[in-house]
């Protein structure tokens, strides 16, 4: 199963369509060639270029996971599969996957549809299960304080060393009692802890000893907001980006 060997990789994930991000930790990423990269998915949703992300991705070839969003909208369905907490949350919701929907290609649907499910490899000595939302569906939302118990159950029925997930778009690394790993690689285009940069992670192993580092960076926010503000999607997606959260 764990077939892929590295020592060093780069995750990242829930791009979401913005492309002053993306290509901004590209740049990044050259600068600091941290190994093989991977993506995590949810390509597309909330910002205004879902064409360019995923022409992008798929030119540089990047093993990429299938996001609860990229499902909804390479299906062309009216369900992102995200978990609104308020009615005013999914009514913008709906205006953002039916302008998605309006302004991806057939041809990128396409590619959407085609995206993997679960990406495993091994890293050093440890086997790495990179997943979108959790290993059992890929809107299910894995947050940091969810007891530790569940995530060892998690990492038994995967058998994985090392969990790595995105889709609530909030960067942490928790260590468990069994000692396995569970990381999550925040969000390069919407980013949800209060800092509007964009972030992704590089993991390294030395055989079964990991290592995490976030890596935040530094992109034109306001290009990424303005061009939200030019499009038929609500404005709040852009003070959403300037604010970091939501």
């Amino acid at each position: 199963m764990y077939q892929s060997e590295h020592s060093r990789i780069t995750v990242f994930g829930d791009v979401h369509a913005n492309l002053p991000a993306m290509e901004a930790v590209f740049t990044e990423m050259e600068r600091r060639d941290d190994g093989d990269r991977y993506c995590l998915g949810d390509l597309v949703g909330y910002g205004a270029s879902p064409n360019e992300i995923i022409e992008l991705i798929r030119a540089q070839g990047i093993p990429t996971i299938m996001g609860n969003y990229d499902l909804g909208v390479g299906q062309s369905s009216d369900d992102c599969g995200c978990a609104y907490r308020t009615a005013e949350a999914r009514e913008l919701g709906n205006r953002s996957i039916a302008w998605t929907n309006e302004n991806t290609t057939s041809e990128n649907k396409l590619s959407l549809r085609g995206l993997t499910a679960s990406i495993p490899l091994r890293l050093g000595e440890l086997s790495v299960l990179l997943v979108h939302g959790s290993p059992r569906k890929v809107n299910e939302y894995l947050y940091e304080d969810r007891p530790d118990r569940n995530f060892e159950r998690l990492l038994d029925a995967a058998g994985a060393d090392v969990l790595v997930c995105g889709h609530t778009h909030l960067p942490y690394h928790k260590v468990l009692p069994s000692g396995r790993h569970v990381v999550n690689a925040g969000s390069v285009g919407k980013p949800k802890d209060d800092d509007p940069r964009a972030g992704y992670v590089v993991l390294s192993a030395d055989d079964t000893d990991l290592s995490v580092e976030f890596v935040r960076v530094e992109y034109d926010v306001e290009r990424a907001a303005r061009a939200i503000e030019a499009s038929d999607m609500p404005d709040e997606f852009a003070a959403m980006l300037r604010a970091g959260r939501g």
